[in-house]
């Protein structure tokens, strides 16, 4: 088979690996119900998500030098706490609430799944999130990855080609030996077109009720499953 050379497994985090909305809604109402506010806690949570690839598109572009995703959570924080008329934050409190994308569970199958693959594969992170964002959120979520690898050690956002590039030189293997599991078409296609093996796992409530893109694979990637453990089946673990 195609894939029987891989010996690493690369993972798209935010949506294929955590539940970010449920997370950030969960963490937001964490900390401003406390100060009287009462808001559409998961309509918060999809306002600041709105805020991340026109952010991350201006360092691709070069309108902007490299930023790691830590700092553009907080600037886009700052742009949708006035759209729900919260005010009066401290610095510090801003600083806490914009890590809110460093506390997020795993989706449920998660954890099984990529111990089973584990026993098989070098696990890595391949995320736009900084290497400070992935390591405090595998210390919360209990996530087991051997390596964090993509934007902050390409200095680029996928899917730029260099993004995965330099990952794959990161884990010192050839992208033919390494599979991106994700559950965005487009970032496996990206992955694809340097040489990666692909894996896509469905997430159906990444968006909650809102969901409107990746409702399925649309590509005939390597390996395609409903969750991470039947992705380990599939691969043999």
């Amino acid at each position: 088979m195609a894939i029987d050379n891989v010996k690493a497994l690369t993972f798209d985090v935010f949506g294929t690996v955590v539940n970010w909305r449920d997370g950030v809604a969960r963490e937001t109402k964490t900390a401003l119900s406390p100060k009287g506010y009462d808001l559409d806690w998961h309509g918060f949570a999809d306002k600041w998500r709105a805020c991340y690839q026109p952010a991350m598109e201006k360092v691709r572009t070069g309108e902007r030098p490299w930023v790691k995703l830590d700092i553009l959570h907080r600037e886009n924080l700052l742009l949708v706490l006035p759209q729900f008329g919260v005010e009066g934050l401290s610095d510090a409190e801003i600083d806490d609430l914009s890590h809110a994308w460093r506390r997020l569970d795993a989706w449920p199958d998660a954890i099984e799944g990529l111990t089973r693959l584990r026993r098989k594969y070098i696990l890595a992170t391949l995320s736009n999130g900084n290497i400070a964002l992935m390591a405090n959120m595998a210390r919360h979520a209990g996530l087991p990855w051997d390596a964090i690898v993509g934007a902050e050690i390409a200095q680029s956002y996928k899917p730029t080609p260099q993004t995965y590039d330099r990952s794959a030189a990161a884990l010192d293997l050839p992208p033919e030996q390494i599979m991106m599991v994700a559950a965005h078409n487009s970032d496996l296609l990206a992955a694809r077109s340097r040489g990666f093996k692909t894996a896509y796992v469905d997430r159906p409530l990444e968006d909650g009720p809102n969901k409107t893109k990746d409702l399925r694979a649309e590509h005939d990637f390597d390996v395609i499953a409903d969750s991470f453990p039947e992705l380990a089946t599939k691969l043999g673990c």
